[in-house]
Parts: structure tokens; sequence; C-alpha cells
């Protein structure tokens, strides 16, 4: 990996409280309260006028519970400002309508929810929505005619794993007076922080890694105070912000975060190796492979390949389903990121709705199974590949 700023400590991302309970905790509390009392009127108007910080009214975000998290995510990816929400469409779409709303061109694949709402939507809104793909980047400046539009991608691509330059994409933006959103859920700040890359703004869907356990869900955006103060207002008016409750469960995984990343890292290396010599696999899609597209860009921009990976199964749809059919050890099931390894097939799941001359375009063959790979023992997730395959 080349020499790049790095992300947040273990360290820094367990001792990082920005509230002192008054009861010893050592972390906030979960406070589900819904609204704040005030001891006078001018006490409220300082709340509400911004003169003092305070908290008002849960659904604006204004509770310590929420504020915690925002805290830590923050840091997370090296961030002024910080939002949390109920989920990753939540934070997608608000940010969506609130910086695009003079254009938006993505660049790529993307999440099959962000395509619905851009192509259905935003359009519907009357907000003009380009798509590009990875090799037709020389449009992207012509594309760019007017000041303020947005650039949106996701890098690693769902199911792909293909790894778009973010340095890159972020200099064409700015030149053309537009910014850049990014989608980092597949790599988790861990390995991989935009912001420094050069990009505006970053989104997750802190269900899958920022969370970890498959038992919330959640999104994330972050960027400066200017930009993600934008996007408050939407998610207030929107009623997107998430609970306290499910607050407090994000800000514990976040502490485990980087322990749990190393681990995916490395599962998921030994995973790609040992199925890119599989006689019935005909290729393997992982940016930590030396063959890989994207192996030499993915070295320089992260500090780890992350855990997804996908394969392609030497034979067609039905044989690609046997194989997810007889896995014990893999879950299958949609999403990703969490301590159990996962299975799905792109064709039946996320891209389901797309004629096959269209997932053909993107790539994505019916004989492609992706996998999340979780935290269990590698040999045995390696073992568990290797008797569904040879079933077939």
């Amino acid at each position: 990996m080349s020499d790049r700023p790095h992300g947040p400590s273990p360290t820094t991302l367990i001792h990082n409280n920005k509230y002192r309970d008054a009861h010893g905790s050592p972390y906030t509390p979960v406070y589900t309260t819904t609204t704040w009392r005030f001891d006078s009127t001018a006490d409220l108007l300082d709340v509400v006028e911004g003169r003092k910080p305070g908290c008002l009214y849960t659904r604006y975000g204004t509770n310590p519970t929420i504020r915690e998290l925002e805290h830590s995510l923050a840091q997370l990816e090296v961030a002024p400002a910080a939002l949390a929400f109920a989920s990753g469409m939540a934070a997608i779409s608000a940010t969506l309508l609130a910086h695009g709303r003079y254009g938006i061109v993505c660049v790529g694949e993307l999440y099959g929810g962000t395509q619905e709402f851009l192509h259905s939507h935003c359009r519907e809104l009357g907000i003009p929505v380009n798509s590009l793909m990875p090799q037709e980047l020389d449009q992207l400046g012509p594309v760019l005619d007017r000041p303020g539009m947005l650039v949106y991608c996701e890098t690693p691509a769902n199911p792909t794993l293909s790894i778009l330059d973010i340095r890159h994409l972020a200099e064409i933006a700015h030149q053309h007076g537009a910014r850049l959103a990014v989608d980092n859920t597949f790599a988790s700040p861990i390995n991989q922080r935009p912001l420094q890359l050069g990009a505006d703004l970053v989104l997750h869907s802190a269900s899958k890694y920022l969370g970890g356990h498959s038992d919330i869900t959640a999104g994330a955006l972050m960027g400066s105070e200017e930009l993600v103060g934008t996007v408050a207002r939407w998610r207030k008016n929107l009623g997107q912000v998430l609970s306290p409750e499910t607050a407090a469960l994000l800000s514990r995984s976040l502490r485990t975060l980087p322990l749990r990343i190393h681990q995916h890292n490395h599962n998921a290396q030994a995973v790609a190796e040992a199925m890119a010599t599989h006689p019935r696999v005909s290729r393997v899609l992982y940016p930590g492979l030396s063959g890989f597209p994207g192996h030499e860009l993915a070295a320089q921009q992260m500090d780890g390949f992350g855990g997804m990976l996908s394969i392609e199964v030497d034979g067609d749809r039905d044989a690609a389903s046997r194989v997810a059919d007889n896995l014990r050890v893999f879950v299958l099931a949609p999403s990703l990121g969490g301590t159990e390894s996962l299975v799905g097939q792109p064709c039946t799941t996320s891209h389901h709705d797309l004629t096959p001359e269209e997932r053909q375009r993107l790539g994505i063959g019916d004989n492609l199974l992706r996998l999340s790979v979780g935290l269990e023992d590698a040999g045995d997730l390696i073992d568990d590949l290797k008797q569904a395959l040879d079933k077939i």
C-alpha cells in the first residue's frame, strides 16, 4: 500500500467521548427522550437560535446519544462533521436532494436502491441525471455543464468490485464547479477515506460494516460542516433521523471496527486466492489479487482490500444457484458486512430487475456469486466453497 494519511487509531475510536456522563458511565447512555425542557424561554431561544449548544427535539438529531455517535462517525472519515440516518438510503436520498438539484452524474456501478431513486424519483422531480461507465470518463467534463452539479460514485462497486480513481474524479468535478460524493460502504473508513483523496462527501450504509452484526439499520454522511449542514435540514424535515437505541448500538460497533475489518480483509484475501485456482471457478473479482484490473489503483488509495469478493462459477445460472444452495457455512441472504459470511446471486437479488443484456453490460453474469466474507475461520470458509463447487 502507498504512503497516505491514516485514519483514526483503535485507541481514538474507543476513547473519543464527546460528553462526560454525570454518573461515570464510560460511554454516553441511551437517551430515549424525545423532547427537552428548559428553565426559561430565554434559555430555549438560545438553543433554537444557535447561541448556545443544547438539545431540543430528538427528530432534529439533538440528542446526546445521537450526537455522540456522529462525533465518532466524523472521526472515522477524518471529517469536520457527520450525520446519522435511519438507513443508508435515507442518507443517500437526502444527500442527492440537497446537493443534486442542479444535476447528478453517476459514474460506474451503483447500488440498486440508489439507481431506483435516481432514475425514478429524481427524474420525476425534474432533477437531471446522467450515467457514465468507467470507460466513459472522458465524457465527464462535458456533461458537467453548469456549476453546482454533483458527481456520485461507489468504489469498490457492487458486485464487480471495480475501482474508481477518487483523486481523478475529484479533480474533474472541481474543475467544473461540481462536488464529488462517494459511497464508501464496501471499503469502510478503515480501508479507504475518500475525503482525504479529494471527495467532498462520503456516505455509508451503516447497516453493513459500520454496524457489523446484522442487527441494526442505519446510514451515515460525512463531510464539511457547510455541506453536511445543508443535508441536516432535509434529514430533519423528511424525518430520517435514527433512533437513540440504534445510535447506541452503532456506537458500540464502531469501537471494534478496526479489529473486525482487519479480519475481514485477511479472510477475503485467503478465500480469493483459494478460489482463483479452483477448476470450477472461471474468474475471481477481488482487488487484493494481483491480476485484478483495479489492483494497482486499489493499492494506491486503500489501506486494505475489504471483505467483499465475487466469483464466476464455471457454468450457467443454475450451476451458480446450486453452489449457493449447497453452502453450509455461508448463509444465503442479501446484505453484507456482518460477522457471518453471506452469499448472494446478483441476478436474483440486487440486479434482478435488470435484463440479462443490461447485466452483461455491467459485467454481471448470471453465473456470478457475491460473497461477503465474515469472521469465521478462513479454512472453514474455503472448505465450504470447495464442497459446494464439487457438487456442480
